[in-house]
């Protein structure tokens, strides 16, 4: 550590001769010492090894000092967020604490993939409650959540299955938050109860990894409402709303305020915004979701009503929500003291571009008429209800994938959460678990709470539990998966292998294989429906689970399917569970897929060596021409 700087009789450089002294790196004041140890080339152990060599450094590396500080903020800088600025911190207990949740958390990860390889299908796969692992480690859940997201956004051809997990357990633990901060939320006195910061809650339930915030959905509110104040100060320089401040709760009395306001604001929002209701994709979730009617500009009729209420009451111009049937509206009251009488308010149609109706009108709108009680007005705890029955009744008409088993799961555990007494969702809730194959025990809670609510059900819950029962049992006695070698007789006419890309010949649809079996294995009543008794070879040849690009999961015969020409990335949601990278001609399978299917990845390095470098060579020799006799051999030969 010591450095000689100039000794005695020693000529420096500029001729001029030194006093003889020695200087060492620890004479150095300690902000200069903290300035060297902070260099961004220098990592935790280098700071541990220099804190090791004499008391002096050791005290500049003291756990509260710079030099740790900036280690903890290089390393970790997401966290720097939940610490306030020029906060006295133990900065080295907290990067030691924050080291161990990292490691224990990727133990935890990889620890998934073996147990749950073979135990849940690809479709609605859910791991249930084995995710209370990393809530038992006792640690900061940011700490948590920020390791996930180190290993997601880590090379992203690499550790798959990694972040294949990794990305389900973020899922769950911050939908774990927003479920509690929707239970605070109700608990919170009426008028206290926004319908913006429901419809957000539930936004952000069913997209717990999207960026959706309280803050950024109001922010976005605020630019539209100056929007309508710059073009109110056009109509009328002296309005009362251009006085208001944002976040100012005021009620505008006059009426003729009132329409200018509600008047600037479909100016706005219809004409200059081109909001619209989406009647060309009405069923799609994203149409309640209030991100994406603010990105998309679009929407269905309760979210655009949401949006409308809450810049109505920005500009003092108070709407009420009505749960009115297969049209969702909202009511303006007409008289200055309040009225019930539903003839003494206008409807306003956000759907329809902010168009005014009369009660009679309204029924026009549907098409039939409806008792006086569905004028009235609902409170934020009905609008909710009403916005995730909308996403059950869209997970229930979907397609059997596993987005649409997703949104089905999310919306009940939504729509349970604000109403825990539903019998009819509750039993769908268990018959949902129950196909799935997942949480046995929850569905067993479940039916028990359903027969307390209601002993009619007895038949149904009755069905149910006695097949969970053997669901359980069936669990503690796991079989053995199938191991599949392509060296036995009987897989001699497998010609593909896990982890190549195909093309289907037909559909033109590209995929990733992931299993395989030398026969046809599905049903006569399949069979029979996919019409494979039309194929050349009928049912009796190699058939192939393939993920393909759609995010679908699929059964495709041999004869039906190629190698792609080139190969690309397979964007399924699925594809970390059974590979561990992508490696530019093909997908390596991970330990788990690789123990079924175990002589599988050598032919499937074979098979990119012959096709895709092959071709490579070709490539190579067209650009750079060959003798003729060469490129004639090269015609001949068969691709």
């Amino acid at each position: 550590m010591a450095t000689s700087v100039a000794g005695e009789g020693c000529q420096s450089l500029n001729g001029i001769t030194s006093d003889h002294q020695t200087k060492k790196l620890t004479d150095l004041p300690t902000e200069l010492l903290e300035h060297i140890l902070c260099f961004p080339v220098l990592k935790h152990v280098d700071i541990c090894n220099v804190s090791c060599c004499c008391q002096r450094l050791h005290d500049v590396c003291h756990g509260r000092g710079k030099v740790w500080g900036h280690q903890y903020k290089l390393r970790w800088p997401r966290l720097q967020r939940f610490y306030r600025q020029n906060e006295s911190c133990d900065w080295l207990r907290e990067y030691k604490t924050r080291h161990r949740v990292g490691i224990q958390i990727r133990r935890t990860v990889e620890s998934i993939s073996k147990r749950f390889f073979t135990e849940v299908p690809c479709v609605g796969q859910v791991l249930g409650d084995s995710f209370a692992e990393i809530e038992s480690l006792g640690m900061p859940e940011h700490f948590c959540e920020d390791e996930l997201l180190f290993i997601l956004n880590s090379d992203k051809r690499k550790s798959l299955t990694l972040k294949y997990y990794a990305k389900k357990i973020l899922y769950f633990l911050r939908q774990q938050n927003i479920l509690r901060s929707l239970k605070t939320f109700l608990e919170q006195p009426v008028e206290q109860q926004s319908a913006l910061g429901g419809a957000v809650l539930v936004d952000q339930y069913c997209n717990p990894l999207a960026d959706v915030t309280l803050d950024s959905i109001s922010a976005q509110l605020d630019e539209i409402t100056e929007k309508v104040k710059k073009m109110l100060r056009i109509k009328n320089p002296s309005h009362p709303s251009l006085r208001s401040t944002q976040g100012e709760c005021f009620v505008l009395e006059d009426f003729d305020h009132q329409r200018q306001a509600v008047s600037a604001l479909n100016s706005v929002l219809y004409e200059q915004l081109q909001y619209k209701g989406n009647a060309m994709d009405y069923y799609n979730p994203l149409n309640s979701y209030i991100h994406q009617v603010l990105l998309r500009r679009t929407g269905i009729p309760i979210s655009l009503s949401v949006l409308y209420m809450t810049l109505a009451r920005k500009l003092g111009v108070q709407l009420e929500p009505v749960n009115f049937p297969n049209h969702f509206l909202l009511r303006w009251c007409q008289k200055p003291r309040g009225s019930e009488d539903i003839y003494d308010f206008v409807y306003i149609d956000a759907f329809g571009k902010g168009k005014q109706l009369t009660a009679k009108e309204c029924e026009y709108l549907i098409g039939h008429q409806v008792t006086a009680d569905y004028y009235s007005a609902i409170s934020t705890t009905e609008v909710l209800l009403r916005m995730v029955g909308n996403l059950l009744n869209i997970g229930k008409r979907g397609e059997g994938n596993e987005k649409s088993y997703q949104l089905l799961r999310d919306s009940l555990d939504l729509y349970l959460t604000i109403n825990p007494d539903n019998v009819q969702y509750l039993l769908l809730q268990a018959r949902l678990y129950f196909h799935l194959g997942i949480w046995p025990e929850k569905v067993l809670d479940i039916l028990q709470h359903i027969q307390a609510l209601d002993p009619s059900q007895h038949g149904a819950v009755g069905y149910l539990v006695q097949h969970t029962l053997e669901h359980i049992q069936h669990k503690k006695h796991p079989v053995t998966p199938e191991m599949k070698r392509r060296s036995t007789p009987e897989h001699l006419e497998v010609q593909y292998s896990v982890g190549l890309i195909m093309k289907h010949k037909r559909s033109g649809y590209n995929c990733v294989i992931y299993g395989w079996d030398p026969k046809c294995t599905m049903s006569q009543e399949w069979i029979t429906t996919m019409r494979v008794h039309q194929l050349s070879n009928g049912a009796n040849q190699p058939f192939y689970n393939v993920l393909v690009q759609d995010g679908t999961c699929r059964y495709a015969a041999q004869e039906n399917l190629e190698p792609h020409s080139a190969p690309l990335e397979i964007g399924h949601p699925e594809v970390g569970r059974y590979f561990s990278e992508f490696a530019d001609t093909h997908y390596v399978a991970n330990e788990e897929l690789q123990t079924r299917y175990p002589e599988d990845m050598d032919e499937t390095l074979v098979t990119v060596q012959e096709l895709y470098h092959r071709l490579a060579s070709d490539s190579g020799t067209q650009d750079h021409p060959a003798p003729a006799t060469d490129q004639n051999e090269h015609q001949a030969m068969p691709m």
